[in-house]
């Protein structure tokens, strides 16, 4: 009880003294990983789009050629990039461009190189997922839809993509929830996140394990709230599961809903109205209701 009474003392401590450095860092953080995971689907989109064009050996050669250099440039940009670390990456491309350039082109904000980093590591990964979720869909529909006539952007854009979107979305979250964490890599090019806070704090007090508390429950408390607004917004997708099916015409009944002997009496109450040129859609309805509903 004395150590744990100690921790409580020495966060309040840091809470006192760098309590404006942490929200900062966390806002820093969540501003980051946000802004770099919609950059990233969209790269990710654009990547897993290009994969996916169909082409024949009966195709133009240049369209094949092109599609071909393409798919072996996005598989090249994929592989390098989910098989490196992104401490790395940061390093190489926020170091390495003045280094190659004998300094005629730096980075004048530490922001866009962090956004960029974070964004081209995301759309390494959302290319596959995008080609995934693309692929994941029912052939079937992408010939239905070129039978009437639909072009393959008209195809992609109105009946793949959106039920691909979807099915991608809860990888989405787990990228942007896997940026808020690895965002903290960033304080390699003197960027100022969460982690980069805890490290200042405990240079000047030397209360490591305190600060890392404090980063451990703030990291915490943003993944979990990420987790919950995301699984609400794929509730949202799915729309309501309450539902009742319409019938424009009354003499077609639902499958399975009605008995055979319940069908013929509709239709024979219908022609008797119709033959006496006084039809009531009424009658129907008091047919029905005079009639046994047939089981599933």
């Amino acid at each position: 009880m004395e150590r744990l009474s100690q921790l409580f003392s020495d966060i309040l401590k840091l809470l006192q003294r760098y309590g404006g450095a942490y929200l900062g860092g966390v806002r820093n953080t969540l501003l980051l990983a946000l802004i770099a995971t919609l950059i990233g689907c969209v790269i990710g989109f654009v990547c897993g789009i290009l994969q996916t064009i169909p082409h024949a050996k009966t195709d133009n050669p240049v369209k094949r050629f092109f599609l071909g250099l393409i798919r072996v440039i996005i598989r090249v940009y994929v592989e390098v990039f989910r098989g490196t670390p992104m401490v790395l990456q940061a390093v190489f491309i926020y170091y390495g461009l003045p280094y190659f350039s004998n300094n005629a082109m730096h980075f004048n904000s530490v922001w866009v190189a962090a956004i960029l980093v974070v964004s081209i590591n995301t759309g390494a990964y959302m290319a596959e997922t995008v080609r995934g979720g693309i692929i994941s869909i029912d052939p079937g529909q992408t010939e239905g839809a070129k039978a009437i006539g639909m072009t393959h952007v008209q195809t992609m854009t109105s009946v793949i993509l959106p039920q691909a979107l979807r099915n991608i979305m809860p990888q989405i979250g787990n990228n942007f929830i896997i940026n808020v964490k690895d965002t903290s890599v960033m304080f390699i090019i003197s960027f100022t996140e969460l982690f980069s806070v805890h490290r200042a704090a405990v240079g000047a007090t030397y209360l490591y394990f305190p600060s890392a508390t404090i980063e451990m429950v703030a990291y915490l408390c943003m993944t979990l709230v990420a987790s919950f607004l995301l699984r609400w917004l794929e509730r949202r997708m799915d729309g309501s599961d309450s539902y009742e099916l319409l019938q424009s015409d009354p003499l077609v009944p639902t499958a399975g809903t009605y008995t055979l002997t319940e069908m013929h009496t509709r239709r024979k109450a219908a022609r008797y109205n119709t033959v006496s040129g006084d039809y009531d859609p009424d009658a129907l309805n008091k047919t029905r209701n005079d009639s046994t509903r047939g089981e599933r």
